[in-house]
């Protein structure tokens, strides 16, 4: 038997040494908590294609997959077991929005050295290994 769990996606983008960081709301996990764009594979789509589906779904922005750059993976355990795949997007063609204000509450753009002390623990991990170089990590695990 082989396993099957849930693949995400999580989306970087970077404004100078500021990230975009969301807050999550009535989503039935992690709600008050500040993670990056982010979703499930649908489904007959590639990883970049739902990154692309996830950017226009919740910050109104239109992506090429071309501008989205590995920035690493997680093999994550919390309530399940999961794969977390990371980007970092180059560009993006208009300012972010809130497209998903009955999910979200709040979007903003946050400096990487001051983190809202209630950032996912692993979107945290994940952005810290980017910035170090870190491409891939058991996360979760005891």
């Amino acid at each position: 038997m082989h396993v099957k769990f849930p693949v995400t996606i999580h989306l970087f983008f970077f404004r100078g040494s500021q990230v975009l960081l969301l807050r999550r709301f009535q989503t039935g996990y992690m709600d008050g908590y500040y993670s990056v764009p982010a979703g499930h594979l649908d489904g007959d789509e590639t990883v970049r294609m739902a990154g692309v589906r996830e950017a226009r779904e919740e910050i109104g922005v239109e992506i090429d997959p071309h501008d989205m750059f590995f920035a690493g993976v997680f093999h994550r355990h919390s309530d399940d077991e999961r794969v977390d795949f990371f980007f970092n997007v180059q560009k993006w063609d208009r300012e972010p929005v809130n497209s998903e204000p009955g999910k979200c509450d709040d979007l903003r753009w946050v400096g990487m050295d001051n983190l809202p002390e209630n950032t996912i623990p692993y979107v945290r991990q994940a952005l810290k290994n980017f910035q170090s170089g870190v491409f891939f990590q058991e996360f979760g695990w005891q």
